[in-house]
């Protein structure tokens, strides 16, 4: 009580800190007068004199006031936008590294201007998170006219791009990509044999679009390169024979952790099934022997049971598509790992394609917290603050909207059972419709929309539907989702980053219906039009009541249903918003209290009937936190478990750079050769122990298969003084004179080239094996807490001992390598071998989900008619038709511009 009444006195903290910042805001517009009198050429300079005053000692902060005001100047003479006040916070905020949580609507792309470009006059770039690779090429074009006009130079990170183009987009100012781009080009650069080949530069600053998306939402979601293991087609296809005859008591399903286990009676069956297919080794399925078959025996239950089609994938053109579970988008060339994508394309009858092996991975929590200086922006954050805090050590800051909010947010509705709640919503859409007012309707699968389309054809309300199968026109049907009477259905609305105007959008107008006329008095007189209608438009819709957004359901977390809400109200427009829900929405069925009065609430109410009821409101908000707190269990799991990783990660590759970047490394292969001595001859002859009970037998064996000598050792023990120490350093001897000789068969730049290509080709190959046990150790290692221990500590025990043995592995491998290599003088010098193949998976271990949009570089995820982007695209008029001229040009990895579909490197760039 005391807390509120303080509150209501003097204001929350939030409140108090965005007040304090009134402060700056008043500098930056003392400084207005002064930079609006600046002719352009004096404007653009202003870059210059900001970086020499830095080179001077200036610090960032005292610059930011007058930076701030040549942002706010230079987009009032470029985009003819001029910053208000409350965006010059947000501005001040992400600067500070902060979350800025501003409304929709409030210009977040504007305000990124601000701190991108005061951050980018160091040189050291900026990156500029977004979440889709259209938002990134959009924004890069768009703000980047700003950039540009002050004298910045701008970079965009999209699929497709070849490694020189990539290296040239991130030695830019600023640099606008995908969170999945700049991951995977961190792990691709870590996979490098040359520090030259390499794209990215040190990390300096980040701003994150949308960051509840990309730090929350997908922070599940490992980033993951792999590569292809052996063909198990017919395994899977037996399995799955087995699985589909199984009925629904032979398992127990939990579709809260999304997991399902066999029953006693159900492993019996399994049991006799497997026997008889000549799959099941012995006579218990769970014996040592038979690991690999029952854990495809899970992934094919999972992948039958938990896994539906339309909802979580789909089937086209003899392909299994997942659909990815925050924006409902089909994900083209995504694959589930861990043999469950295998499974699912068993299950459908589509060609089964082969298995996939880790080569490098990490988490966004760890990718992201190695930026020195983090900050984000969104319309939702505030539900996840101490999240954001405990991972990434960022505060969100509420930002006040330059216009209070109209919007009505009305009462949830509650319905008896599906076919009811859609019979209402089709009846409510088709009144709002009638009187002039856009509808924008949200659901949770393509499934419930095209339902939902099936009663609007009934109700005769001619309507758009935006999911996976329409992803091709998603900005175009978004962005005139405000017209009058227009009615959208989308497929939830996170991270679609297209302003919904009331009216209409003139820019996406223009580029839809002017595409043939060309610049002229026709033109001109064309979109004045245009603009007058939207003018009209515009009026009769706010008379309407402005854009009613309908949730058909609860989204399991909160800020999903405040983004699909905040897509009306924007800068004090009109707006209306309401919920539609059943006992029968999975949030209810799955986490909903299971209580008395819902089984009432099921056996009293009538067909049709609605109820609106406060009590249910706040247990369908006890049921969405309860989600919340699960999943962020699962994402602190999943950095847990990625922290230790993350240790052995930041060795294997800081020894990979030191590796690249030295002259040459003839001490590091000596000290692994003296290492490895030490090993051999301690193992042999055991400290504090006499000749007699040397293993001498096994000491030459071993010496001759790991340093390729054979040694007098019985000769040696015949000496009086005769010891493990002398033993070693004879040997060591021996060994290092083996190695000079073979040395001087080549120039010294051949063999620094031959031992730099030895040791990085090991290393990776030990690191990729590795990682494979570590991915074998995270799925087994719960099993421990049946015996009182707890997992992660026996994860980080087990995981140290796994990387002391895989250096030592490392150590004698790459000893035995250059003991038995053989080279002729007229060699050619040894070339550092391509990239291997490999796909690019962001998936949840956990639960399956995946997120990856990006395969072997990615493929283009939206395709609308925009303005034209400034962005370089691998076509024939950029690259020319001609093969011969593609090398260099096109990334070994991508896909050969002939339109094969195969790799440019198995293509027209095969050596």
């Amino acid at each position: 009580m005391l807390g509120g009444l303080a509150k209501s006195l003097f204001g929350s903290s939030n409140d108090r800190y965005v007040k304090s910042l009134g402060a700056i805001v008043n500098k930056i517009a003392d400084f207005e007068p002064t930079i609006s009198a600046m002719s352009d050429e004096e404007l653009a300079n202003q870059t210059t004199v900001f970086r020499e005053r830095l080179a001077g000692g200036t610090k960032l902060d005292d610059l930011l006031p007058e930076a701030f005001a040549t942002v706010r100047e230079a987009a009032k003479r470029v985009l003819g936008q001029r910053h208000y006040d409350v965006q010059m916070v947000g501005g001040i905020v992400l600067h500070r590294g902060e979350i800025a949580e501003m409304r929709t609507g409030e210009g977040k792309t504007l305000v990124a201007t601000l701190a991108v470009y005061l951050n980018a006059l160091p040189g050291l770039g900026v990156h500029v998170i977004t979440v889709n690779d259209y938002l990134a090429a959009r924004d890069a074009e768009w703000m980047g006219r700003v950039y540009k006009f002050l004298g910045m130079t701008v970079g965009v990170i999209i699929p497709n791009l070849s490694d020189a183009q990539r290296r040239e987009a991130y030695h830019a100012d600023i640099t606008y990509g995908t969170n999945n781009e700049f991951g995977f080009d961190y792990l691709r650069d870590n996979m490098k044999y040359e520090r030259a080949s390499m794209v990215q530069r040190p990390f300096a600053m980040a701003i994150v679009d949308e960051v509840d998306s990309v730090l929350i939402d997908e922070a599940r979601t490992p980033l993951i390169i792999s590569g292809p293991t052996d063909d198990k087609s017919d395994l899977y296809k037996s399995v799955d024979a087995v699985v589909k005859q199984l009925v629904p008591g032979d398992y127990e399903k939990d579709e809260k952790q999304k997991t399902i286990i066999l029953t006693e009676d159900g492993t019996e069956k399994v049991e006799r099934m497997l026997e008889a297919a000549g799959l099941l080794e012995g006579q218990n399925l769970y014996d040592f022997e038979n690991t690999q078959v029952v854990h495809h025996l899970n992934q094919a239950l999972r992948a039958i049971v938990m896994f539906k089609a339309d909802t979580d994938y789909i089937v086209k053109d003899g392909k299994v598509i997942i659909i990815d579970e925050f924006t409902g988008r089909m994900m083209d060339g995504r694959r589930w790992s861990d043999g469950l994508h295998q499974a699912v394309e068993a299950k459908e009858g589509v060609e089964i394609e082969p298995e996939n092996q880790t080569m490098a991975s990490i988490t966004f929590q760890n990718y992201f917290r190695m930026y020195p200086k983090l900050s984000g922006m969104t319309g939702t954050a505030a539900t996840e603050a101490a999240e954001f805090f405990d991972i990434y050590k960022m505060n969100v800051v509420t930002i006040p909207t330059n216009v209070d909010i109209q919007r009505v947010d009305e009462e949830d509705e509650f319905y008896k059972d599906t076919a009811d709640k859609f019979q209402a919503i089709a009846k409510k859409i088709k009144y709002h419709a009638d009187k002039g007012q856009p509808v924008l309707v949200g659901t949770v699968s393509i499934e419930k929309s095209e339902l939902l389309s099936d009663f609007l054809v009934k109700e005769g309300v001619k309507h758009e539907v935006l999911n996976a199968r329409q992803h091709e026109r998603e900005a175009h049907i978004v962005a005139q989702a405000g017209r009058k009477s227009v009615v959208t259905i989308a497929t939830n609305m996170a991270g679609r980053g297209t302003d919904i105007q009331l009216g209409g959008n003139l820019e996406f107008r223009i580029n839809d219906e002017l595409t043939e006329i060309a610049e002229g008095p026709e033109r001109d007189a064309a979109i004045a039009r245009i603009k007058s209608e939207i003018a009209v438009e515009k009026a009769a819709v706010l008379a309407a009541g402005g854009l009613f957004v309908l949730g058909t359901e609860r989204h399991e977390s909160r800020r999903i249903d405040n983004q699909l809400r905040g897509r009306s109200g924007r800068q004090g427009d009109p707006g209306l918003s309401r919920f539609y829900l059943s006992l029968d929405d999975d949030l209810l069925r799955i986490f909903g209290p299971d209580t008395l009065f819902a089984r009432m609430m099921r056996n009293n109410i009538g067909d049709g009937e609605a109820i609106g009821s406060k009590w249910l409101s706040k247990a369908i908000e006890t049921a969405q936190k309860k989600v919340e707190a699960r999943n962020y269990d699962v994402r602190k799991q999943v950095v847990e478990y990625d922290d230790v990783m993350n240790d052995q990660r930041k060795v294997v590759y800081e020894q990979r750079s030191d590796i690249m970047d030295a002259e040459t490394v003839g001490d590091v292969v000596e000290d692994m050769r003296a290492e490895t001595v030490n090993a051999i001859v301690g193992d042999a002859c055991p400290p504090n122990s006499y000749p007699e009970q040397w293993n001498v037998e096994a000491l030459k064996e071993k010496l001759a298969d790991t340093l390729n000598l054979d040694l007098p050792i019985q000769d040696w023990l015949t000496e009086e003084a005769v010891d493990p120490e002398m033993i070693e350093e004879r040997v060591r001897e021996a060994a290092d004179a083996l190695i000079v000789q073979k040395a001087s068969e080549l120039d010294p730049e051949t063999w620094i080239q031959v031992e730099k290509s030895i040791l990085l080709q090991n290393l990776d190959h030990h690191w990729k094996e590795h990682l494979a046990t570590l991915d074998a150790l995270r799925q087994v290692v719960h099993l421990r807490a049946y015996a009182q221990k707890t997992p992660i500590n026996e994860y980080k025990q087990e995981a140290f001992s796994l990387f002391q043995r895989m250096l030592e592995s490392i150590r004698e491998d790459v000893t035995r390598t250059i003991a038995y290599a053989q080279f002729r003088m007229n060699d050619e010098p040894p070339q550092l071998p391509d990239l291997p193949d490999f796909i690019t998976t962001h998936f949840d271990p956990f639960s399956g989900d995946d997120d990856t949009m990006d395969v072997d570089g990615g493929s283009g995820m939206i395709t609308t008619r925009l303005p034209p982007l400034s962005i370089p695209q691998l076509d024939g008029s950029d690259i020319g038709e001609d093969p011969a001229d593609w090398e260099g040009k096109v990334s070994r990895n991508s896909p050969c511009p002939c339109g094969s579909g195969r790799k440019y490197k198995h293509c027209h760039g095969a050596i």
